[in-house]
């Protein structure tokens, strides 16, 4: 009887030993395979939600260190070509960059929130967003739709015209039209002591509206039929309607003539931190957006850029969001990444004394292979296909049986800590958005989001890694037994 018919009646015959060893591997090999199910769903939904949120990078004043040092912070200028030389990275698609200025006015209407009430007869403000592309990433990115009009031209670009694009709602608000030419009226404010305020001065700035744009939220929510809106999210929205988009060398312009006619009229108020005077490019707050050509750039393209932006600045990707509300999912890659080493050790182990105990056991039976003339190698052989035989149909199983466990373990873990999650990333959000916001397309993404992203499935990277994984221990475990074989005496065993 050759070596391998061998094998299968040792299995078959010794059901209890086989039973035993079969119920070892099928435990051992459910940890494996739930926790890889677990590691490889939370890399997809990882990898899935980046993908949605896209690679948009902006670098931008780190309002967080403002608020900590206070008067104390005074960061460098964010120049052009500092901008321009970082959107010659490897890493970079295409680059925009905006020139904002936000100022007070008093004849043109803007848009307020909901049940918001007027401070004193406070002027309401305007927002004024630069580009430099002919279609805005913000209309790129479906983050605003135009519903009116067009978007710039080159020669409009080019030349920095006084042409505008404004929000259905502020064009409502003022009857504006497509081609209408209006004037955005701004106002020079003195903040007084006792905390009252004086206007000093007013100028006109005459601007052509060539388009009018609605945020995709609203619309989503007239399709969805959904009217409640939390503060934070009237907040954006406000935020949103009441920005006008410019080409970035008309917003320049504008900024020079309040520039010039603030500081004469308040020298003192145009004074940076360490007391030397601000200077035109200072008034120029320049927020660049790189979309990069993968999600999986990000983290590389922040670490080229820390040489290259001034200090005071930050680099905020869209990607970060994830980070924001994705913790649950993290900590569970990296609990069953630990889960899967250690099970594999206790593998190695168990299976190594398990099948030496068993070799014991049968020690007669193999030294009469041997004084019948086979050869070690066969013998050796002989084991492996036993172990091979049952620790694949184990194997098998655990497959189906592990993707079920990981699915039940995961599910747990998510609705255990889905509550915190939620609540830190609504703070998070929410800090954000009132401490000067983002210059990158951020979407309110939340824990529920990645949650019914997350799907704990069978694939074939699965199933190939498990059956690797799964074999590779088997196949190391039986190491050791097998130098027990060659240490057999068929001499010593037969007397």
């Amino acid at each position: 009887m050759n070596y391998w018919n061998r094998a299968l009646c040792s299995v078959t015959r010794r059901k209890g030993k086989s039973i035993i060893l079969f119920a070892v591997i099928f435990i051992l090999g459910n940890v494996i395979a739930g926790s890889i199910a677990i590691q490889q769903s939370t890399a997809n939904v990882e990898k899935k939600i980046k993908h949605d949120l896209g690679a948009t990078v902006s670098v931008e004043l780190d309002y967080q260190k403002m608020m900590d040092e206070g008067q104390s912070f005074s960061p460098s200028t964010l120049k052009v070509e500092d901008v321009k030389k970082l959107g010659q990275s490897s890493y970079v698609k295409e680059f925009d960059y905006n020139v904002k200025t936000n100022f007070f006015v008093k004849k043109i209407k803007t848009y307020e929130m909901e049940n918001a009430t007027t401070m004193g007869g406070m002027p309401k403000m305007l927002s004024i967003k630069g580009n430099n592309l002919l279609e805005p990433l913000d209309f790129k990115d479906k983050k605003v739709n135009l519903v009116e009009g067009r978007t710039f031209k080159q020669d409009e670009i080019n030349n920095g015209k006084d042409v505008a694009i404004i929000s259905k709602k502020l064009a409502e608000e003022n009857g504006f039209n497509v081609g209408d030419k209006v004037v955005l009226d701004s106002l020079i404010m003195d903040y007084k002591q006792d905390g009252s305020t004086e206007e000093l001065a007013s100028q006109d700035h005459p601007v052509e509206i060539i388009g009018i744009f609605e945020p995709t939220s609203v619309e989503k929510k007239k399709s969805d039929g959904k009217d409640q809106k939390g503060f934070e999210e009237q907040f954006m929205e406000t935020e949103q309607f009441n920005t006008v988009y410019m080409p970035n060398d008309a917003v320049m312009n504008i900024n020079k003539i309040e520039f010039e006619k603030g500081k004469s009229l308040l020298p003192d108020h145009y004074k940076k931190a360490d007391g030397t005077d601000m200077t035109q490019e200072d008034m120029d707050q320049i927020t660049p957006i790189y979309v990069l050509k993968s999600p999986e750039d990000v983290e590389a393209f922040k670490e080229e850029s820390k040489s290259m932006i001034p200090e005071g600045y930050k680099v905020t990707a869209s990607t970060d969001q994830y980070d924001e509300v994705g913790g649950t999912f993290k900590k569970m890659s990296q609990i069953s990444g630990y889960v899967v080493i250690l099970a594999i050790g206790a593998t190695l182990l168990i299976i190594s004394l398990v099948v030496i105990l068993f070799l014991r056991d049968r020690k007669h039976e193999l030294g009469i292979y041997l004084s019948l003339g086979e050869t070690r190698a066969k013998v050796m052989q002989q084991i492996l296909i036993e172990l091979l035989l049952i620790s694949l149909i184990a194997m098998c199983l655990s497959l189906v049986t592990g993707n079920l466990l990981g699915k039940m373990v995961s599910e747990s873990l998510i609705a255990s800590d889905a509550f915190s999650q939620t609540s830190n990333a609504a703070s998070n959000g929410a800090a954000m958005t009132i401490g000067g916001g983002s210059g990158v397309n951020m979407s309110s993404l939340t824990t529920e989001d990645v949650s019914s992203a997350y799907e704990v499935k069978f694939s074939i990277s699965y199933i190939v890694t498990f059956l690797i994984a799964g074999l590779s221990t088997v196949l190391l475990s039986a190491i050791l037994p097998l130098t027990y074989v060659l240490r057999l005496n068929p001499k010593k065993i037969m007397m």
